[in-house]
């Protein structure tokens, strides 16, 4: 049985110049532009507060958090290019570039409609990427994190997954967070109850 390939629509570099020409954020699946979900109120917070304790915790020491609000774009499989919530790069960086280099920990906030690719496309895409060491799954319709630190001279990760009385240590880049400080301020619907 033959199966057609799928055929490039564009290149990694004609979507970057077409990207800049567009109001809402795209990502590249090495195909063709993906659009990126919309963000809800609760999204934005953890998005917030994750740079703000990243900002804090990493000035003075040379490695710089960046995120989609910045364009800080990693190039993964293939042509591909994602655009996580947050990154870490402990690389000095010009400005110019339109992809972050060497990129440590890269944070995804999963929402509804990007579970799947957050929890399984990206996690193959990022292990592919040898300097990032981990990638951080923020839950955001309750607080919990999944946690995946790259086995030495791998691809392959370990799981680990953390709650709210838990602190997350990222010593690739010499800090650790609470898990409560990157829920500040977020609000989660009350379940309902039955009578």
């Amino acid at each position: 049985m033959d199966t057609a390939l799928r055929q490039p629509v564009m290149t990694r570099a004609q979507f970057f110049q077409w990207a800049q020409a567009q109001d809402a954020p795209y990502e590249f699946d090495g195909l063709q532009p993906v659009a990126m979900t919309g963000e809800n109120l609760r999204h934005n917070v953890l998005h917030f507060n994750i740079h703000t304790a990243l900002r804090q915790r990493l000035k003075g020491t040379g490695c710089r958090p960046l995120g989609a609000d910045a364009d800080a774009g990693v190039a993964t499989i293939g042509d591909s290019v994602r655009y996580p919530d947050a990154l870490v790069t402990c690389t000095p960086i010009t400005g110019d570039e339109y992809l972050t280099p060497n990129v440590v920990v890269v944070f995804e906030v999963i929402s509804p409609t990007s579970g799947r690719t957050d929890r399984i496309v990206k996690v193959r895409e990022y292990a592919a990427v040898p300097s990032i060491l981990r990638y951080v799954i923020v839950e955001s319709a309750s607080i919990g994190l999944t946690v995946l630190e790259r086995q030495t001279g791998d691809q392959k990760w370990t799981v680990t997954t953390l709650m709210a009385d838990d602190t997350l240590p990222l010593p690739e880049i010499g800090i650790q967070i609470p898990i409560a400080e990157l829920y500040e301020g977020v609000d989660f619907p009350t379940p309902e109850t039955s009578s």
